[in-house]
């Protein structure tokens, strides 16, 4: 298995139901990450995986679970994810790789009833997914054991960085056996992260795929403009659009602004943030996915752990103070096979922010473009002109209320 390109998952040693459930799936040649991860990770070894979102690592270790733990009673393994959304997409991938093997997922994250977390562990699940919050919370409670874990894997462990998770995850980890395969997949390896991997893994086999290069199908373009500017362009992007578009904005306040202004222009715009209840991020995804909303608006939040195939463009509406989170973000689009568009709006207040993305990814970032220089749909895109004079925000003069009345 030299050339990986000449690699198939027939090659792989996997039960005969794994396979059965590749080619259902329309699985034949694995990514370049899963041909890296899956034989050390199906000889019991702990594997580091250094790559981007959107190379396909769920099936990395999820191929190897299943194979571990196919027809087993006890519960085997634990992925730990960052967010909901993510947690919901691994459990989607175990349920679709492991249905010919008789395997059973459960998933516990926040934000739902505590009994559908009772109901789940009751199912007596082979793999649980579950976000480090939640999962805490059951275990310093004593309402979970997890003395029989066989395999742990931390999904996305820089985000997990990023939001704060890292005592968590020591906290869970002590609850484990020391004797398991662990697994770690993550675009970066911040000091938090790298001491995890050394306390807690044994000498594992590190596989990078590309992790510091956004998608090198997707097309980027940055435009440099003024704040007042930036809604008339997403505008005239967003009507132009034929496909699905991924808006990022900084805010919970600014999605939420920005999901009303493109739905009072009869523009189907769904939006998730953190303060949303759960199924009304899942009432998003899904309008997301079936194209009933063709715009998502959504906060970092999506930006690692949304997966939805056809993202035609990605709109950085506020351009990220994080440059990994630029590489997260535009990785939405162009993902695996498929194209697709970048755009990123940047103030002058943004360049030492755009300066930062273009250290990380070199010359891949273009040079901003000036607004006037540019065009969409032959039509020059010029800020939205405000009424000149002293009363800008609609309120008429002394003079002018006169004579409204007098002609009233």
């Amino acid at each position: 298995m030299s050339n990986q390109n000449d690699v198939k998952f027939a090659d792989f040693p996997l039960s005969e139901t794994i396979h059965q459930s590749l080619d259902q799936a329309g699985f034949e040649r694995p990514l370049p990450i899963q041909a890296a991860c899956i034989p050390p990770a199906l000889e019991g070894k702990d594997v580091i995986g250094l790559a981007q979102t959107g190379t396909g690592k769920t099936a990395a270790f999820a191929i190897p679970i299943i194979q571990r733990l196919a027809n087993k009673m006890e519960l085997g393994a634990l992925v730990l994810a960052p967010t909901r959304e993510l947690a919901a997409q691994i459990t989607a991938a175990f349920n679709e790789l492991g249905k010919s093997s008789g395997l059973r997922v459960a998933t516990i994250v926040g934000g739902v009833p505590m009994e559908q977390d009772f109901a789940a562990l009751r199912s007596w699940p082979n793999v649980l997914v579950a976000t480090p919050g939640r999962l805490n919370d059951h275990i310093e409670n004593g309402r979970l054991l997890l003395d029989e874990i066989e395999v742990l894997v931390v999904d996305e462990a820089d985000r997990m960085h990023d939001m704060g998770f890292i005592p968590q995850i020591h906290r869970i980890i002590a609850a484990l056996p020391r004797k398991r395969q662990t697994m770690m997949f993550t675009a970066t390896m911040a000091d938090d992260v790298e001491r995890i991997a050394r306390k807690n893994m044994r000498d594992p086999v590190r596989i990078q795929i590309g992790i510091t290069a956004p998608a090198h199908r997707a097309k980027q373009e940055i435009f440099e403009l003024a704040e007042d500017a930036k809604r008339p362009l997403l505008l005239k992007l967003l009507r132009k659009s034929t496909g699905r578009v991924l808006v990022f904005a900084r805010t919970k306040r600014g999605v939420d602004s920005l999901t009303r202004i493109v739905n009072a222009r009869r523009l189907k715009a769904a939006k998730i943030h953190g303060d949303l209840e759960q199924g009304h991020r899942d009432e998003s995804l899904a309008n997301f996915r079936s194209g009933h909303c063709p715009i998502l608006i959504a906060t970092d939040i999506a930006a690692r752990g949304l997966d939805v195939s056809g993202i035609e463009h990605v709109i950085n509406y506020d351009f990220p103070h994080n440059a990994e989170d630029y590489v997260h973000r535009i990785g939405r689009t162009a993902r695996v096979e498929a194209s697709g568009l970048a755009t990123s709006f940047a103030t002058p207040l943004d360049r030492r922010f755009v300066n930062d993305v273009r250290k990380l990814i070199g010359d891949k970032l273009p040079k901003p473009t000036r607004l006037e220089s540019y065009s969409v749909a032959s039509t020059k895109v010029t800020p939205e002109k405000k009424p000149k004079g002293r009363y800008r925000s609609g309120r008429r003069s002394g003079s002018q209320r006169r004579a409204a009345t007098k002609s009233g």
